[in-house]
C-alpha cells in the first residue's frame, strides 16, 4: 500500500505559478512511478503528467507541454508538479498517483491516489 498526501494548492492570478507537492509513506516509492490527474467540474478526471521511478522518463498532457514540469525525490518519498503561466482552464481539484503495474505514461497503471488539492486560476 502507498499512502498520498498532497498539497501547495491555492488560489493564484492567470499567468502565476504554483508547485505542488505529494508526499508518499508504506510501499517503496522509489520503486514506482507516479503521476498528477486532475478534475475540473462537471469534467472527467484528466491524467497530467507522469513521471517514471528513477525520474529519467516524463509524460504531459499536451494541454500542459511546456508549461507544467513533474519530478520526484526519491529520497524524500517525494513528487512535486511545478504549475507555470497557469490559466484559468488549468482551475481542477488535483490528484497524486501513484502505479501499481504498466507503463508510466498510461493512465491505467495508477491506482494509488490522494485526496487532492485544490487549484483555482483566477482570470
Amino acid at each position: 500500500q502507498v499512502q498520498l498526501v498532497e498539497s501547495g494548492g491555492g488560489l493564484v492570478q492567470a499567468g502565476g505559478s504554483l508547485r505542488l507537492s505529494c508526499v508518499a509513506s508504506g510501499r517503496t516509492f522509489s520503486s514506482i512511478p507516479m503521476g498528477w490527474s486532475r478534475q475540473a467540474p462537471g469534467k472527467e478526471r484528466e491524467f497530467v503528467a507522469a513521471i517514471s521511478w528513477g525520474g529519467g522518463s516524463t509524460y504531459y498532457v499536451d494541454s500542459v507541454k511546456g508549461r507544467f514540469t513533474i519530478s520526484r525525490d526519491n529520497a524524500k518519498n517525494t513528487v512535486f508538479l511545478q504549475m507555470n503561466s497557469l490559466k484559468p482552464e488549468d482551475t481542477a481539484v488535483y490528484y497524486c498517483a501513484g502505479a501499481t503495474s504498466g507503463s508510466y505514461y498510461l493512465r491505467g497503471s495508477y491506482n494509488y491516489w490522494g485526496q487532492g488539492t485544490q487549484v483555482t486560476v483566477s482570470s
